[in-house]
């Protein structure tokens, strides 16, 4: 961080705490340190930022502690004129939106009411579209952009760069693919120029007013490729398979640590009664299962993504699709074989892969175990 008092372009940060200037301030705490993932502003704390997964306080001499009328300013730069947002937020309590600093960053804002007062959670969105190199995405992945339909499936748990790796397989496509991309996000994170594909993107509540009803329309506005940005419920995943079976390549994410509860989750979304077809219709039309996690290396620098991929014809893919599966029988978990390789390469430490393996009992063993 910053020392305390250090000016930024000319501007001291005891003057934003004195007058913030929403853009100012971000533009600061961005350039003081370039690894900020995330940021908060909450009423009644200074503003916290997340480095390599951790939250800390953005300290300073001239940073003072918010206030709701700091907070509730806050959110209305971010917000704007954006009526959907505002309406989202006087009815529901909260509200998403794209923000965008020029020629520095983008953010997915999360603006919600709590005890009366405006707080605000913001992702920082890299400008340029992250590729497979820049984000350690295993080569293998490009074969999804020769895929003609079927469903593909980004999972792991919140802020695990599922996004970036969505964004990286869609922008290979548009590189390699003379086809016609439609992506429904809530918000807009990565903007996509047309390249080979043509692309388009629709952002939920200011282009359509649902998920559901961006999908059906969708269908009739012939694209081969359509990426959803979560599916959350029965209705998208619904949908998400139809799509599927009717010719288009569906990609998307959902918030499961790996391919055996991804598989789970998408099934318990229907009624016991329709669970076997369910899982049937998965086992035709899913593609590939993309499980991701993200754990700080030893010297703690930026972290590093560990990868399960599971693509259809596989036998553990089979096995979880058929519900024959148990955790027994697909454990040791690949995601926790990639950390135990990590440990044993030196780059993550014993301590950090048991806080991040899916079954730590399991690999403590392992690792206590001199590798051959």
């Amino acid at each position: 961080m910053a020392a305390p008092g250090t000016a930024f372009n000319g501007l001291a940060l005891d003057t934003l705490a004195a007058s913030p200037a929403t853009d100012e301030l971000l533009s600061a705490i961005l350039r003081a340190n370039p690894r900020v993932s995330d940021l908060i502003f909450s009423p009644g704390r200074k503003f916290q930022v997340q480095v390599s997964g951790e939250f800390v306080p953005f300290e300073s001499d001239g940073v003072r502690v918010l206030t709701a009328d700091d907070t509730r300013r806050i959110a209305s730069d971010l917000i704007g004129n954006n009526k959907a947002a505002i309406s989202m937020l006087r009815e529901q309590g909260y509200c998403d939106v794209s923000y965008a600093l020029a020629g520095l960053a983008r953010f997915r804002v999360n603006v919600f009411i709590q005890r009366g007062s405006c707080a605000v959670v913001m992702r920082v969105i890299p400008t340029s579209i992250p590729d497979f190199r820049g984000l350690g995405l295993p080569e293998t992945l490009g074969e999804i952009a020769g895929l003609r339909d079927g469903l593909v499936l980004v999972t792991g748990p919140r802020g695990s760069g599922k996004s970036s790796t969505l964004a990286a397989i869609l922008n290979h496509i548009n590189e390699t693919e003379t086809c016609h991309i439609i992506t429904i996000e809530d918000p807009i994170e990565f903007l996509h120029n047309h390249k080979r594909a043509t692309v388009h993107q629709r952002e939920l509540h200011s282009d359509t007013p649902s998920v559901s009803l961006a999908i059906r329309a969708a269908l009739r506005q012939a694209p081969n490729v359509i990426a959803v940005g979560e599916l959350k419920d029965r209705e998208s995943m619904e949908l998400a398979l139809e799509a599927a079976e009717t010719g288009h390549l569906v990609l998307s994410t959902l918030n499961t640590l790996n391919a055996q509860q991804t598989v789970e989750r998408f099934a318990a979304a229907f009624p016991s009664s329709e669970q076997t077809n369910t899982r049937d219709r998965l086992a035709r039309m899913l593609r590939c299962v993309i499980s991701q996690r993200l754990v700080p290396r030893r010297e703690g620098a930026q972290r590093i993504a560990v990868f399960e991929i599971l693509k259809s014809g596989s036998k553990v893919l089979d096995r979880l699709l058929s519900g024959s599966a148990s955790a027994k029988q697909t454990e040791q978990p690949a995601l926790d074989a990639e950390i135990e390789k990590l440990v044993h390469a030196g780059i993550v430490s014993p301590e950090i892969a048991l806080a991040h393996a899916l079954d730590p009992k399991s690999l403590a063993k392992k690792l206590a175990t001199p590798a051959k």
